[in-house]
């Protein structure tokens, strides 16, 4: 296991972390909420797509760290503004003004324990090997926070193997198991760079004529528990 992420909010930045719980919503805590947006008469998801600030916003778990979040009752996140001078609980009456300030929109929260992800019940795997070939055919470094990954596996296997694996297994640490449904079809949200949100169109058009625009594979929770950075990982 190379390096473990968790998004609570969708579109926002998140955390990295020693450690996780994984169960049949995959991530605990991960996705939980999402930002609301009104788009032809209707209130839907808004994401990075619509409103690249988003990702300039962070959102974590103070209180409840690493693994210690209980994957059943995820608390209510934290979320701090560009620059990090103010802090809001999820929830806080304030947050939205705050948000329609700096995204120029108006917006509702939404929160749901199960998940928000665009696939329910998935975990997103990339492997540390891709992303370096990725690298190379591209003749630059790729921030793997640009994925917006869950488990970043370091593995002995071919570049791109993993987008085949549907119905392979992922086991980690002996205890942990998962099934990989299939390769994740990549949109637009990776073309932003995670910190200055500049787009870099380049990206998702290699990964479109070389690739099937596939980077990474979302997996189910088959045999839950706690994963840490440093596990063992084996594709049997």
């Amino acid at each position: 296991m190379s390096r473990l992420w968790r998004w609570p909010v969708k579109s926002m930045a998140g955390e990295e972390l020693r450690s996780v719980s994984l169960g049949p919503r995959g991530v605990g805590g991960d996705r939980t909420h999402a930002v609301l947006h009104e788009h032809k008469g209707a209130w839907r998801l808004l994401t990075a797509r619509e409103a690249p600030g988003l990702l300039a916003w962070r959102a974590a778990y103070p209180s409840d760290p690493d693994a210690a979040l209980d994957p059943a009752r995820p608390p209510h996140a934290m979320v701090t503004e560009p620059g990090g001078e103010r802090q809001w609980r999820w929830g806080d009456p304030e947050l939205p003004s705050a948000l329609e300030d700096d995204l120029g929109r108006h917006v509702r929260l939404e929160r749901d324990e199960a998940g928000i992800p665009d696939v329910p019940g998935t975990v997103l795997v990339t492997v540390a090997g891709t992303l370096a070939a990725l690298a190379g055919e591209l003749g630059t470094a790729v921030d793997p926070r640009r994925f917006r990954t869950n488990l970043h596996l370091e593995l002995d296997a071919e570049p791109w193997a993993e987008l085949e694996w549907a119905g392979r297994a992922i086991e980690i640490g002996g205890d942990v198991r998962l099934e990989v449904a299939e390769a994740c079809v990549r949109c637009a949200i990776p073309t932003r760079d995670p910190d200055t949100r500049e787009k870099w169109p380049r990206l998702l058009k290699h990964l479109a004529a070389e690739h099937g625009q596939g980077f990474g594979v979302l997996a189910r929770v088959t045999a839950p528990g706690r994963v840490a950075v440093g596990a063992s990982v084996r594709i049997p």
